[in-house]
């Protein structure tokens, strides 16, 4: 038997850290642990911890994984964080809690279709390119609320927010006016078209979650600080 103790303290630290901010703030934070950089024995120690919610990037890799939970009686929240191709969406379209990055219409459509194979609205975000990089993916803010309209329509899938994963930077303190911009248009969306009962703003990950919530965060999307020896 392995020792796990490493992910113990490290999980047990962000929990921490993340329930003190939710007292600050007096909102709930969601804690999604992104299993990319662990290995499946850390991943079945972790959700044996407690831990309720996991996003993979990869759509083939969160379909496995979760099998190997559930064969162990570990049902946790499955979060499909990554770009997602549209030929890989019904890999994950009986049993996926949330997808974060909705970024193309024909992304939309093939989500819907599938969706409606198995009789469910799937809940989605739309993902924000809030710095506005080239070569990043995502919806440019001044084209949200057009996106948005181009996909009210279709019936098998839900708009719960949206998501921004931000620029990379050296120091959280750089990320936190894209974080504050995203939560403006949050808010403005959320205000004109309303994101249901508990909407999501997904922002925030290993080295900014607490930048994120700051700032207005609901879910954080955490990885490597977990898995650190």
């Amino acid at each position: 038997m392995k020792n796990f103790d490493y992910l113990e303290k490290n999980f047990s630290e962000v929990r921490a850290d993340i329930a003190a901010l939710e007292e600050q703030y007096q909102r709930h934070i969601t804690l999604v642990c992104v299993t990319k950089s662990g290995s499946d024995e850390e991943l079945l120690a972790l959700f044996s911890l407690g831990a309720e919610a996991m996003g993979e990037n990869r759509p083939q890799e969160l379909k496995r994984r979760a099998e190997l939970l559930y064969a162990n009686q570990l049902f946790p929240e499955l979060h499909e964080i990554g770009t997602l191709q549209t030929n890989k969406v019904k890999m994950i379209a009986e049993r996926v809690t949330l997808i974060h990055s909705l970024d193309k219409l024909s992304l939309a459509e093939e989500i819907n279709k599938q969706a409606k194979k198995f009789g469910r609205k799937i809940p989605v975000l739309i993902e924000i390119n809030s710095a506005e990089e080239e070569q990043k993916s995502g919806i440019l803010p001044k084209d949200a609320e057009r996106f948005y309209e181009s996909i009210a329509d279709l019936d098998g899938i839900t708009v719960k927010g949206l998501m921004t994963m931000g620029p990379v930077c050296e120091c959280p303190e750089e990320i936190r006016k894209y974080f504050r911009s995203t939560k403006a248009l949050f808010d403005k969306m959320n205000s004109q078209y309303g994101f249901g009962e508990e909407p999501v703003l997904s922002m925030g990950m290993s080295d900014s979650y607490t930048v994120a919530i700051e700032e207005g965060s609901t879910l954080v999307r955490v990885g490597r600080k977990l898995f650190i020896k």
